[in-house]
């Protein structure tokens, strides 16, 4: 069993689906991004931190996701202004989604990152307002959420659609094994 060092409900989801067995043991530290950092070394920062955080002589999975548009990074949104604002930034244009995973155990440490070009189509400020009252954007990285209501603003995906919401499986699948974790189980296991 790992850890999950996260209180997101979608990575734990995603998790499920491949089948590995975790307790949910989220960790708080300080998200604000250094003076010119690069989104990639930002979101792989970050997982590193929050995998360093987790409290576990076990294995640790952590990961962290932004998006990126004219050397902005935009994380969750603040508040409705922000959110809506966010969203009307993404409106009709391509941004970047990025997001960085970290494993660790007593003796190691992994870490990957995946990346999607995502093309948004145009959305009106009345549009974006509506999305935000749903509740769904106020806690994703650039307000928006793929799988979920927000995909459908979503008119073209270029990369790893995993990148996209949250948790790359491919990538997480690929480190899990190396650390000798088996996906496949049944039933998976949640606790909280």
């Amino acid at each position: 069993m790992i850890v999950l060092a996260s209180a997101s409900p979608r990575r734990a989801e995603w998790l499920e689906r491949i089948g590995v067995p975790f307790l949910v043991r989220p960790v708080a530290i300080d998200e604000s991004p250094r003076p010119d950092e690069p989104v990639a070394a930002y979101v792989l920062r970050l997982a590193r931190e929050k995998a360093a955080a987790a409290v576990t002589d076990g294995i640790v999975l952590a990961a962290d996701t932004a998006v990126w548009q004219d050397g902005r990074i935009f994380g969750k949104p603040r508040d409705e202004r922000d959110g809506i604002a966010t969203l009307l930034a993404l409106s009709g244009r391509e941004h970047q989604v990025f997001t960085g995973l970290h494993v660790r155990s007593a003796d190691r440490e992994a870490c990957r990152l995946a990346s999607a070009t995502v093309t948004f189509r145009s959305i009106d400020p009345a549009e974006a307002a509506a999305y935000w009252r749903t509740g769904e954007p106020a806690d994703k990285a650039g307000g928006y959420g793929m799988q979920g209501m927000g995909g459908v603003f979503v008119s073209r995906i270029d990369g790893s659609p995993g990148a996209v919401v949250g948790l790359p499986l491919r990538e997480t699948h690929d480190v899990l094994r190396s650390f000798g974790v088996s996906c496949w189980s049944a039933p998976p296991t949640r606790t909280a």
